[in-house]
C-alpha cells in the first residue's frame, strides 16, 4: 500500500496503556526518540499491537508544528528536536523539511511562519505533533 503521507517513521512499541475506547502506544524511534500514539483498542487489536511490535508511526505535514524556542505549558505530548534541512515556501504556504533522530519529518506551515520564526537551512527547531495526530501502520 502506498500513501501520501509523507512522514513515516519506523519504530518500536515500548508500552501500551489500553483506555476505555482509546489506547496511548509509546514507540521508540530507530534514532532512540519516543512517540506517544493514541490509537482506538480495535486499531490495537486489528494490528496486533504489543510491547515490541514494529511499526511506522505517521504523521500529516499539515499537524507538525515548530517551535525555534522554548516549548512550555503545552499539551502537545510529542517533541522532538530537529535541524531543519530544506525550506521550500511559496506565496502562502511552506515545506519544512527536518531531520530528527531516526529519520526526517515535513511540516507544512504558512509563509509568514518561516519568517517570524526565521527558518533556513541548519536552524534547530522542535517538531510538535499531538498524540491524537499519530496513525501506525505494521507490515
Amino acid at each position: 500500500m502506498s500513501l501520501s503521507i509523507r512522514n513515516q517513521i519506523p519504530g518500536t512499541v515500548v508500552s501500551l496503556t489500553r483506555g476505555e475506547a482509546m489506547a496511548t502506544v509509546r514507540v521508540r524511534l530507530s534514532g532512540g526518540g519516543d512517540i506517544t500514539a493514541a490509537v482506538t483498542l480495535d486499531a490495537v487489536d486489528e494490528l496486533g499491537l504489543d510491547q515490541g511490535t514494529a511499526v511506522h508511526a505517521l504523521v500529516k505535514a499539515t499537524e507538525v508544528a515548530l517551535a525555534t524556542g522554548p516549548v512550555e505549558g503545552l499539551s502537545l505530548r510529542n517533541r522532538l528536536p530537529g535541524t531543519v534541512r530544506q525550506v521550500r515556501a511559496g506565496a502562502a504556504m511552506a515545506s519544512v523539511r527536518v531531520a530528527v533522530d531516526g529519520g526526517e519529518l515535513t511540516a507544512a506551515v504558512t509563509r509568514d511562519a518561516v519568517t517570524e520564526l526565521g527558518l533556513a537551512e541548519g536552524s534547530d527547531v522542535t517538531v510538535l505533533f499531538k498524540s491524537t495526530e499519530v496513525s501506525l501502520s505494521t507490515g
